[in-house]
């Protein structure tokens, strides 16, 4: 039972989901977690503090400043909460709230104790609140920033709502939120094929210079690389992340190694070729580059520009080429039209173990947002076909596969 002597901190804040929260406290306290609650002025409209500290056996915590100063700890139990959590759950999240995280205000405990929370330490965001709010710019702006930082959002329900509508907004029912909250302070390092494992990962885009001030790119933002960097890293691998220019943070216990062009991506991945045991090529790297980097700025003289291309080295390619026996290759095939038959072609002409095929809409997939809808190739042509999800659970289901096809050749091996 993952959550036994775990110290879960739930955050409430003002929405009317927040009487769903006493059933939560008493579920994982069953399940022996140790619970301390901290809450919003606004929540105390919807659940009484009394309930939460009954439930919990903890003095709830509403206010940085207590009304005493019992112990010493009194004075900086904003800190010492996020010294405490293993995980930080908040249930419901307004858009006030989130509003706030985002911003970094902290002038309430849930507040204060969100910025403590120590590194690695699972933030889990359960957003409630009436279908139009939910999808309204300023929240999922807000909501995306969440996710790129670190937290884990779980989006709404769709159901019937407070307003008297039907629609998205409802937070999950706290059965459902326990087992969230259980997977995610679960240790997965110990049960993964990943442990001890070197993992090179490649994200984000290449770019190649015309001039000192001009270059061709593309449009990945890293996003899925990064995922996929921070779920190896929480199994246990030792990761590697060769990253093109992103505005990404890099994930706790990930080595990070930033360079600009194709060719400085691939002379890095080369230094790796030998010691890593999987190499994934998540990253967009342009296929070409301009044959001559003119210095300075071209300068514009006439209405036409001519720009010889030649071809980039093809960074995964170069390693599936020379890998052993015991060394796993993974690619991305990104289309803008749904045809499996390229995803198969480039498997196997790349001697790859694994590919993941995906189309770009620019609007659940693809190059910059926040979603992803993953066809899984592995080199036995067995599909594996995952619904639209976060990069981040795209990353977890992905690294499944991968672990399946460690444990497949182990076994092929030992006969």
């Amino acid at each position: 039972m993952s959550l036994k002597d775990k110290n879960i901190l739930l955050g409430i804040s003002g929405g009317i989901a927040a009487y769903k929260i006493p059933i939560l406290i008493r579920l994982l306290k069953k399940q022996g977690a140790n619970v301390r609650v901290v809450v919003t002025e606004a929540a105390t409209r919807f659940v009484t503090e009394l309930t939460l500290s009954t439930l919990s056996q903890e003095p709830v915590c509403k206010d940085i400043f207590p009304d005493s100063f019992s112990t010493r700890d009194d004075w900086t139990r904003h800190i010492s909460m996020g010294e405490w959590a293993d995980a930080y759950a908040i249930a419901p999240a307004t858009a006030n709230t989130i509003a706030k995280l985002t911003a970094g205000v902290c002038d309430d405990m849930l507040s204060a104790s969100f910025i403590t929370l120590r590194p690695n330490k699972p933030r889990l965001i359960f957003p409630a609140m009436d279908g139009e709010m939910f999808s309204s710019a300023s929240v999922q702006r807000n909501l995306s920033w969440l996710s790129q930082n670190g937290c884990t959002i779980i989006n709404p329900e769709s159901g019937d709502l407070a307003s008297g509508q039907c629609g998205k907004g409802r937070m999950p029912e706290p059965e459902a939120i326990a087992n969230i909250i259980d997977e995610a302070v679960k240790d997965k390092s110990h049960d993964s094929k990943l442990c001890g494992k070197s993992v090179v990962i490649t994200a984000g885009p290449t770019r190649e210079k015309i001039d000192d001030v001009r270059f061709i790119s593309n449009y990945s933002s890293g996003k899925m690389g990064f995922a996929l960097a921070a779920a190896a890293v929480a199994r246990g691998a030792g990761v590697t992340l060769i990253t093109g220019p992103v505005h990404l943070p890099t994930p706790d216990g990930v080595d990070r190694l930033d360079v600009e062009s194709t060719e400085e991506m691939d002379l890095a991945a080369k230094q790796h070729y030998r010691s890593c045991d999987i190499f994934i090529g998540a990253a967009a790297v342009a296929d070409y580059r301009p044959a001559n980097h003119v210095a300075g700025k071209i300068k514009k003289n006439s209405k036409t520009m001519e720009i010889n291309l030649v071809r980039n080295p093809d960074v995964l390619t170069g390693f599936s080429k020379q890998k052993t026996l015991h060394q796993l290759a993974v690619g991305f095939c990104l289309e803008t039209e749904g045809n499996l038959q390229n995803a198969r072609e480039k498997l196997t002409q790349k001697k790859l173990d694994l590919v993941a095929y995906n189309t770009f809409d620019g609007k659940t997939s693809g190059f910059e947002v926040d979603t992803n809808i993953l066809t899984l190739i592995d080199k036995n042509l067995e599909i594996h076909e995952l619904p639209l999800l976060s990069k981040k659970e795209a990353a977890e289901r992905m690294l499944n596969v991968i672990e399946e096809l460690i444990s497949s050749d182990k076994k092929t091996s030992d006969e």
